[in-house]
């Protein structure tokens, strides 16, 4: 309890700072009204309460642009000797960028006008309802972590036990890296942000409402990653190592092996960075090694059987890691209209995992079963992107083109040695190998209007997964046979969108559909005595979205917004391979699952002023065969009962909930943001069939559930360029199919100090202090209750040094 007030304290006392739009472009051409001949070099201002705030000239074409104007009502005002002036109101919006006024025809005049002076400020930023960007210069309390570790103090940001992020209580996210899906963070399903250096990410963006333009699924919303890029002419980088301790404490003492779990565990971690830039070539390159030692997962697990047997067990998964990440691309304008771009991603990983996993009859307090295994795994991605873009005359009037090819694999050989009574030397060996193809092509056009912009395109993405897996039994073996020898996996998606925005002085309104044909199959080797039959099947689906927003003044705005969505179960969801680090725990995965759809309505307010702002939004989802993990008791077995978390489809779910985020700086040396999420998350009652290891009912209970989860961020400026910071999370108890998820906390801090006119940085963090960010899970299955609990490695100090030049 004193514990819990402290922490409570601390929340209360405990920045990242919201980015708005950047500044937009205004374009148009300037014609003699009478002969509808251009006129070049005419004048064009840009007026704010008479005073003119940018000004230009038409070119020999008659066209102009006009840059740098923030948010606000303007006037434009056209001038050239011999012609009258003329004078129209426009509005600079929020969700825009460039502006196309069309055809401004001049008419005659002897008049001359007066020379044209410029002078005035910019207004202020304003910052939109529809994206939250998030700068990682900011995130001190993350600094030499991954963006994992960045994204925990981010506003409704939360990770399970897999790594999957949690976005308003959800996992349906899609994760994407500059705009667009990557090997790295996978498609689909999430992966590999724990790969990802947050020193090579410039800022991170949720947008919880996409529009047409972006693909269709992620029923949360979406996070887009955006890496650095150099902008300064010649060759600049910066060089840098970090040094990490994890694992400093254990939340719960290790049951008795001889390894027990890793504690400290270190981490060495080398960077460099490089990039050059000239006037039409660009070029870049990122890099970073991870050598390791590390706690994925450390699951205990009490298991309460009906007949009154209780076992413990607990799976320590030490893992010693070497991990190579390298990012770079080339960048070449052939002119001002055309650029072609070339990127690449790879990513290999190398890891040893072990553990010694002991049974412990609770009734007796003996150990009536002992397990060591081992794992040799080498995964990676790699990822190629080669993009066109093509400038119209007119600013901001452009076609994007990409081509993507992304691959990943995993080469994974698992040795296992049982000791039992009835296996007293029981070994044995499975291997997986899976290699993953993925090839898009797209194409994006974007024609901006008066007061707005038109959006189109279209995508082909081709997806192929197969996957080879091998047994070795030994006597009495412990793996389930009869599964085959391999798999094929493969999803095709063909997609067209338009989208619209329209932009006025009080309103604004977006309004986009997306069309998307997917097939899929998945065949299986007829050696499968589980599934019998290969699954194929396809759909044809329409994604609306709608955004209607009222400007109620400068500083306050109100936004509805509407979309449907879907998310498709990946192949990691589907593999019907079982994987079990604990025995009587097995994983596995359901080749019939089918894709869920949600319909989301949100209502949003925002209020900024001078030194703060406020987001306020109430939300409704509603899921329809949503997929989730199910736990039932494979009860073939004579000697020993297995649990089994399947996937399956359960009918329907919904949330409804409020979100409050804010900002404020208090000082000219302090400044505190956080966020606030309430939301109500019921689970209908549902029964089903699972197949594996042989025709089972599950069933899942009705059960509504009001939670919460809350954080802060603290960010205090010092004198002499240092800085520090203090972040707080809770997240409070919620339910989950057949059981309830217990509360999570974390308290992180951060330092940095700038050395050498700027040009190198000490870092220093520190997060979960407490180490109370595990996940507790009470499960009520079908003859049995579980307490499942995993102490992954959350509690991790780093200090870093970085040196630019």
């Amino acid at each position: 309890m004193k514990r819990n007030m402290l922490l409570f304290a601390i929340i209360l006392i405990a920045g990242f700072k919201i980015y708005a739009q950047s500044s937009a472009t205004i374009s148009g051409q300037i014609l003699d009204k009478e002969t509808k001949e251009v006129i070049p070099f005419a004048t064009v201002a840009i007026l704010s309460n008479e005073n003119i705030k940018n000004a230009s000239m038409s070119k020999e074409d008659g066209c102009f642009t006009v840059n740098g104007l923030m948010s606000g009502k303007y006037k434009i005002q056209v001038s050239y000797l011999g012609y009258n002036t003329y004078q129209s109101d426009i509005l600079i919006g929020t969700l825009n960028q460039f502006y196309d006024i069309g055809k401004v025809e001049l008419e005659v005049n002897t008049t001359q006008l007066d020379e044209v002076t410029i002078s005035g400020e910019r207004s202020e930023i304003n910052g939109g309802l529809d994206k939250k960007s998030y700068s990682m210069n900011s995130n001190m309390a993350q600094s030499g972590g991954s963006v994992m570790d960045a994204m925990k103090a981010m506003p409704s940001v939360s990770f399970d036990q897999e790594g999957k992020v949690i976005l308003r209580g959800s996992d349906k996210v899609i994760i994407l890296i500059d705009g667009k899906q990557s090997s790295l963070t996978g498609y689909g399903n999430q992966k590999g942000l724990d790969n990802i250096p947050a020193s090579n990410v410039e800022r991170i963006e949720i947008i919880n409402n996409p529009s047409a333009k972006y693909d269709a699924a992620g029923m949360a919303g979406i996070i887009n990653i955006v890496y650095k890029k150099e902008k300064q002419n010649g060759l600049h980088g910066s060089i840098g190592f970090a040094y990490g301790l994890g694992a400093l404490t254990k939340p719960k003492a290790d049951l008795p092996t001889d390894l027990g779990s890793f504690s400290p565990t270190p981490k060495y971690i080398p960077s460099l960075d490089l990039n050059y830039k000239a006037k039409k070539l660009s070029v870049f390159i990122q890099s970073e090694v991870l050598h390791q030692k590390k706690l994925p997962n450390n699951e205990f697990t009490t298991r309460y059987y009906d007949d009154g047997r209780i076992i413990a067990s607990q799976v320590p998964e030490n893992r010693k890691q070497t991990h190579y990440i390298v990012k770079g691309g080339i960048d070449y304008q052939f002119n001002e209209q055309n650029i072609l771009s070339l990127s690449g991603i790879y990513d290999w990983e190398s890891h040893v995992d072990s553990a010694q996993v002991p049974y412990i009859d609770l009734m007796t307090d003996t150990r009536n079963r002992y397990i060591n295994w081992n794992e040799e795994e080498i995964t990676g991605y790699m990822n190629y992107l080669l993009n066109y873009t093509h400038k119209f005359k007119q600013t901001g009037h452009e076609l994007h083109a990409h081509a993507q090819y992304s691959k990943g694999w995993e080469d994974e050989t698992y040795y296992v040695n049982d000791s039992s009574s009835i296996r007293p030397n029981g070994r044995d060996i499975t291997s997986v190998l899976g290699t993953e193809h993925t090839t898009s092509l797209n194409v994006d056009y974007t024609k901006p209007l008066s007061a707005g912009r038109v959006e189109s395109g279209a995508k082909v993405q081709i997806r192929n997964l197969p996957v080879d897996y091998e047994q070795e039994r030994g006597e009495n073996s412990i793996l389930y046979p009869g599964l085959g020898s391999w798999t094929k996996w493969g999803e095709s998606i063909y997609a067209g969108y338009i989208n619209w925005v329209h932009e006025k002085i009080k309103y604004s309104v977006e309004a986009g559909i997306r069309a998307e044909y997917t097939s899929v199959f998945y065949d299986m080797d007829e050696e499968n005595i589980y599934y019998t039959q290969n699954d194929k099947y396809d759909y044809f689906k329409l994604f609306p979205n709608i955004r209607l927003s009222y400007k109620l003044n400068e500083n306050n705005r109100i936004s509805i917004f509407f979309n449907q969505r879907i998310d498709r179960p990946g192949e990691p969801e589907l593999r019907m391979y079982a994987k079990s680090d604990d025995h009587e725990l097995v994983k596995v995965g359901n080749p019939y699952l089918r894709p869920q759809y949600t319909q989301s309505a949100e209502i949003g307010y925002k209020t900024n002023w001078k030194k703060g702002s406020l987001f306020l939004s109430g939300y409704y989802r509603f899921i329809t065969d949503p997929y989730m993990r199910v736990y039932t008791v494979d009860t073939s077995r004579p000697e020993y009962d297995v649990i089994l978390k399947s996937y399956a489809n359960t009918g329907e779910s919904a949330n409804l909930g409020f979100e409050l985020v804010f900002s404020q700086k208090i000082s000219d040396f302090y400044e505190l943001s956080g966020n606030f999420n309430r939301y109500q998350n019921k689970i209908q009652a549902y029964t089903g069939t699972l197949l594996f290891p042989y025709e089972h009912a599950f069933n899942v209970e009705q059960t509504t559930d009001n939670t919460w989860d809350f954080k802060i961020i603290n960010t205090i400026t010092l004198p002499k360029e240092f800085q520090f910071q203090l972040t707080a999370l809770y997240l409070a108890p919620k339910n989950i199919p057949q059981g309830k998820q217990l509360s999570r906390s974390s308290i992180d801090i951060g330092m940095n100090k700038k050395l050498w006119q700027g040009k190198g940085e000490l870092s220093y963090a520190f997060t979960d202090i407490l180490n109370q960010f595990g996940l507790q899970q009470e499960i009520d299955g079908e003859g049995f209750t579980a307490d499942y609990e995993n102490y992954y490695e959350t509690q991790i100090m780093r200090i870093g040094l970085k040196y630019k030049f």
